[in-house]
């Protein structure tokens, strides 16, 4: 098995390359300094919009759909790994590309499931960057790493679904330019446990909305991902047209749009990694304690090789899902993939552990940007699925193999 890259794709990357360090890299420290001097730290500062109008006219953008996807740029999900991985450097630049959670997995979602009217309302805004958009999904009442026991409640009254339920957690919601939710909740609590839950469309601005407050991660509070917040529901109406592929197909829209977005979030991971690794090694050659350089003392050298292991192995596991996910479809990649979500963010977190310690104190601020880092890598062990889940389901899938022996 071979992960060579093609002509185009080492072309793209190159092109990528140097717009993250011409621009990106450079808008990151007044990007963040901007966000935490507003008034509400989810405005998007004119500084992104600055960025994706650049991105887009270079024509870096939207490179996240795959290539079975007409509103797609033609790529397949092994192609856009390494691009993504770029991308994954900075915490800002999938919004400047367009590539950024949640709405990769919404777009992926109105792409796949929707109806050509949901799409020309919702994808093509998306699509241009024009709007973002909210997955609510988990709820503060029900342990939701079990998606079946969600409790909100979608009821049909004539031409109207009614919502009633309380989400948390729910990405987006706090950006300004947020302007659907797409919801998951129950229509039929009697019917088979996995065809009870639909997912819904419902418009920010719908009456019985109620953003409760923000979610901040490790006191963090996310400008660059939209932001987590708890949202009410209260008799919020919406019209029956807004039901997402039909009635009981909700967790059949959520793997569909949950495997695609676990292994964009891997793919951001090891470029993430990759930075800090970099990070690290800058750090060990220019600073000097007890008349050494730290690059001279066994235990930074033996950080740093453990951590070039580490980034070698999880990018393997990466690239493997997705090459699986292209070859056979995601369904029949949810093992590789559920690995890769596991490994992933736990390298990542070891190599930016690594990095800060390096650092010092220094490590530990906003300064060098391991901070932030880690509280991004760290919530996805729990984002999209904790490591608990992904660990039983893959070794229900070992276990399997061998139940006849």
């Amino acid at each position: 098995m071979g992960f060579e890259l093609s002509s185009r794709i080492v072309e793209l990357r190159d092109r990528l390359t140097a717009f993250m360090e011409e621009h990106v890299y450079p808008a990151e420290a007044p990007y963040f300094e901007r966000a935490e001097k507003a008034d509400d730290p989810f405005t998007t500062p004119s500084l992104m919009d600055e960025l994706k109008a650049r991105a887009r006219e270079a024509g870096l953008w939207n490179w996240f759909l795959p290539k079975s996807y007409e509103e797609g740029p033609g790529l397949t999900n092994l192609e856009y790994a390494p691009l993504c991985e770029v991308m994954g450097r900075s915490l800002i630049a999938p919004e400047v590309f367009n590539c950024s959670a949640p709405d990769t997995g919404n777009m992926e979602v109105f792409a796949k499931y929707g109806t050509p009217e949901q799409k020309e309302r919702w994808l093509r805004p998306l699509l241009a960057g024009e709007i973002r958009s909210a997955f609510c999904m988990t709820e503060p009442a029900v342990a939701s790493s079990d998606a079946t026991n969600i409790q909100t409640s979608i009821r049909r009254d004539g031409d109207e679904y009614v919502i009633d339920g309380r989400k948390w957690f729910s990405s987006g919601v706090l950006n300004q330019r947020c302007a659907i939710f797409i919801l998951m909740g129950k229509t039929d609590p009697s019917a088979p446990k996995h065809l009870q839950q639909s997912m819904i469309l419902v418009p920010r601005g719908t009456p019985g909305i109620t953003i409760v407050r923000p979610l901040p991660v490790f006191n963090d509070v996310e400008p660059h991902y939209g932001g987590h917040g708890e949202v009410l529901f209260e008799n919020v109406r919406v019209p029956a047209e807004n039901m997402l592929l039909g009635e009981g197909r909700g967790f059949e829209i959520a793997q569909g749009r949950l495997g695609p977005g676990r292994i964009h979030h891997c793919m951001r991971l090891v470029g993430l990694a990759e930075r800090a690794l970099e990070t690290l090694c800058r750090r060990a050659n220019n600073r000097v304690a007890f008349g050494r350089q730290l690059s001279q003392f066994d235990t930074v050298r033996a950080d740093i090789a453990r951590s070039r292991i580490e980034i070698e192995q999880a990018r393997l596991c990466t690239f493997q899902a997705a090459d699986m996910m292209d070859k056979l479809g995601n369904k029949a990649a949810r093992t590789a993939i559920a690995v890769a979500k596991v490994a992933v963010p736990n390298m990542a977190l070891n190599v930016i552990d690594r990095a800060i310690q390096v650092h010092g104190g220094m490590g530990t601020t906003n300064d060098v940007g391991l901070a932030r880092a880690w509280i991004y890598a760290r919530f996805l062990r729990i984002g999209d699925g904790p490591d608990e889940v992904h660990r039983e389901a893959i070794a229900k899938t070992e276990l399997r193999k061998y139940a006849a022996s």
